[in-house]
């Protein structure tokens, strides 16, 4: 591999006819890549073209030798290379004999790949005989089995592998082997396995060799475990051809497994198989040690109830199967037997005592007897705690707590821990007892998961009472929580929105929750983000832009990883509370306003009455309704009537629509229909005559407009009727009619003859009709 390659292609001339410019091309191909070569012409009608390779980097190629025939490549010549390295050195040589046929097989495991076809062989030998080939592999395997016609029995011989290839030969260390001495036995047979009477932990078992290995000198082990133990125990040096053996140390009422196997003494060869197993289980023996309790009182009705629970002993103090537990008041005596309280089979049993009972006595019992009596005192908890406690993991199903010794000596400490949940449920045995009270720590190892929370709980036991418990919660392993926090929305605003949120729940949390972060994000901006304490459960995000929508989320953390929750999508208001309020404050008052001016409007007549005073109307008044039998006609100027009138009526007669006047004749007899009041002023206001008539009221006033009496240039007439002897002038004189007007009258009447005289009342001086002058402008009739 990597040396250089020279190659030569000779092509005669005369087998290269019809090219068309006569001229012969060679041209190289290695691997389909083009080469480039030397090209001369040789002896007699020949081309030869030499190529030179500097290095050969690959393990197979071919090389192509070609002509070149109107325009294309013609292969005409082939040579495939090889490249490679001498084969490596085989290693690790081993062989085994079996005695069903004999035939020794051998493994080794191959030296480096040389890249080249190789062929491996076995070779054996013997200090009688030269060497000759034992076995070939096939199929590339790495190992092969010499027969027996090859092998010489409890002599030595010699055996190594050779690998050749077209570089070079490599051969293994050579391996001196008697074949008996690899040979490997079949297995022993477990004949019978008893205990050995009487109450002892010693079993005696026997066995039988197979037939071919009958003839051998054998070593042979025994191996046994309990379906508790996590490994075998092996016992050696078991002598085979004895058949028997005793052993001792075993557990009462245990059940065993047992397996045997043998190889030959000479310690050189292989171990047979292992034997079918074969069970077996050692006879009882009374319970023995004292048994773990933890308890807890409670006064009643002059007794005392008591739970009290315990630990079942230990395999080696169980001494069998245990069938029950007992509880008494008192220790077992000879001749007499105490008062049980429980007989149960669980460990755990709940009874009343009297209330100065303080002791009470608890054994556990078997087919073979019964242990003797633990004795529990009914401490009162009434101790210092301890200080500092805490717990760390100590694998995925153990924790480790630490406490800091009490002030005052303790003998022995409880641990309880419960398993923390929705809904609560009591373990009645997640308890233990540390006997040993200058410890200040302790492995918790029973009923633990990881991703669990457990409140732990260490009570100091005391020589006469029992300390009160610290507390202290932990986890074997955490990770991510299963959920994240459902988030709500308390309260938005233009610039801020206030989150909430429900703790997760315990057993979904699967470690202590180290923080929550809240995300928030519009469809412009960048995510923002805040870190809350764990502790808290509500948020208010601030800074936020009026009419926006923005979605939000939250992820939970541990120290094992995070969890995002779903996405709420909320949308801030146009005004903040304070400016809606002010906004409806604002609104209110615009109603309470338009309520007010509504009221008013309906109330037009009293409203006015107040602000604007009106003028009586005398047309409205009792005399507006009355009408005189007839017309009476208006005295001439300048004729005082005697007696005081007093004007109680004022009417306007308009002319009568698309009517002529004509001017002499004589007015109708009666005047018009009904006059339309106008004014009614209620009182004793009274008018008054410029042209000296007299101080006489007038009652009854008619203005006639339009009618046959008035020329055609004079405006609208002007009737004063009396209708009483009152004085038209009073002292002191009425105040003035300002603002009376009149409708109907058109300015062609606003006219008068300058030969008559004028009718003239200071007291109806800015009296005016619609569309005409002053009363001072009008002629009277």
């Amino acid at each position: 591999m990597g040396s250089a390659v020279t190659a030569s292609c000779t092509v005669r001339r005369e087998r290269c006819q019809g090219l068309q410019d006569g001229q012969l091309h060679i041209s190289w191909l290695l691997d389909g890549e083009p080469m480039d070569g030397r090209q001369r012409r040789g002896v007699g009608s020949t081309e030869v073209s030499e190529l030179s390779v500097p290095q050969l980097n690959r393990t197979q190629a071919k090389l192509w030798c070609c002509v070149e025939w109107n325009g294309t490549k013609q292969r005409v010549g082939v040579a495939e290379i090889r490249a490679g390295y001498p084969p490596g050195k085989p290693s690790n040589l081993s062989c085994l004999l079996d005695l069903g046929d004999y035939g020794l097989t051998c493994r080794w495991q191959q030296g480096a790949d040389g890249h080249l076809p190789t062929s491996v062989t076995l070779k054996c030998a013997t200090s009688r005989a030269p060497a000759v080939t034992g076995c070939t592999p096939q199929n590339g395997h790495n190992q092969c089995t010499v027969p027996r016609r090859l092998l010489q029995l409890y002599r030595p011989m010699e055996l190594w592998v050779t690998a050749t290839n077209a570089l070079g030969t490599a051969e293994s260390e050579r391996l001196h082997i008697d074949p008996m001495d690899v040979a490997k036995l079949d297995p022993p047979t477990l004949q019978s396995i008893r205990s050995v009477p009487p109450q002892t932990d010693c079993i005696t078992l026997s066995w039988a060799v197979a037939p071919r290995n009958a003839h051998m000198e054998l070593c042979c082990e025994l191996r046994y475990c309990a379906p508790e133990d996590p490994s075998w125990a092996v016992v050696t040096g078991i002598v085979g051809h004895t058949g028997t053996a005793q052993h001792c140390g075993f557990l009462f009422g245990t059940l065993y497994h047992f397996q045997m196997r043998c190889r030959r003494n000479s310690a050189r060869g292989y171990w047979s198989e292992w034997s079918v197993g074969r069970n077996h289980t050692t006879h009882e023996k009374a319970p023995t040690g004292k048994l773990d309790a933890w308890w807890s009182t409670q006064p009643a009705a002059g007794r005392m109830e008591v739970q009290l629970r315990w630990k079942a002993p230990r395999r080696q103090e169980a001494n069998g199967h245990v069938l029950g537990y007992r509880v008494t008041l008192g220790p077992r005596k000879r001749g007499r037997e105490p008062q049980t309280v429980c007989n149960t089979t669980d460990t755990q049993c709940n009874f009343t005592v009297p209330a100065r009972m303080c002791r009470v006595y608890l054994s556990a019992y078997n087919a073979a007897g019964e242990s003797a009596a633990t004795e529990v005192i009914l401490l009162e908890r009434k101790g210092p705690p301890l200080a500092r406690l805490q717990a760390l993991p100590r694998g995925e199903r153990s924790l480790w707590v630490h406490w800091e010794a009490a002030l005052v000596p303790a003998v022995a400490y409880v641990l309880e821990w419960q398993e923390v949940s929705s809904e609560p449920t009591r373990c009645s045995s997640c308890w233990q007892l540390e006997r040993n009270g200058a410890a200040t720590s302790a492995l918790i190892q029973d009923s633990i998961e990881p991703f669990q929370r457990y409140d732990i709980s260490v009570f100091p036991l005391y020589k006469d009472a029992v300390g009160t418990p610290a507390h202290v919660a932990a986890y074997s392993k955490q990770k991510a929580p299963s959920h994240a926090p459902k988030l709500h929305l308390k309260s938005i605003g233009k610039s801020q929105a206030e989150l909430s949120w429900e703790p997760v729940a315990v057993e979904l949390r699967n470690g202590f929750i180290t923080h929550y972060t809240v995300f928030w994000a519009n469809s412009t901006t960048d995510v923002s983000s805040a870190v809350v304490n764990s502790s808290l459960s509500s948020f208010t995000i601030q800074g936020l832009k009026p009419s926006t929508l923005y979605k939000v989320h939250i992820m939970a953390s541990t120290v094992g990883g995070s969890t995002n929750g779903t996405s709420l999508t909320l949308v801030t208001t146009v005004l903040d509370d304070i400016e809606i309020q002010f906004l409806f404050l604002t609104l209110g008052l615009v109603f309470v306003l338009l309520i007010i001016l509504l009221i008013c409007f309906q109330k037009n007549g009293r409203v006015k009455q107040q602000f604007w005073p009106s003028v009586p109307d005398p047309a409205n008044s009792s005399l507006g309704t009355w009408v005189p039998a007839e017309q009476e006609p208006l005295q001439p100027h300048g004729v005082k009537e005697p007696g005081p009138a007093t004007i109680s009526t004022v009417t306007v007669l308009d002319k009568a629509a698309k009517q002529t006047p004509t001017w002499g004749k004589e007015p109708p007899a009666e005047p018009p229909a009904l006059p339309q009041p106008y004014v009614q002023q209620h009182g004793a206001s009274t008018l008054q005559s410029r042209s000296g008539l007299g101080a006489e009221p007038v009652q009854y006033v008619q203005v006639l407009g339009g009618s046959s009496r008035c020329p055609q240039h004079v405006a609208p007439c002007l009737y004063v009727r009396s209708s009483s002897t009152q004085p038209l002038l009073s002292d002191p004189s009425p105040e003035p009619y300002e603002n009376l007007w009149f409708r109907g009258a058109a300015p062609s009447c606003a006219r008068r003859s300058p030969e008559e005289p004028l009718l003239d009342f200071p007291m109806l001086r800015g009296l005016r009709v619609s569309g005409a002058e002053e009363l001072h402008d009008f002629q009277p009739c």
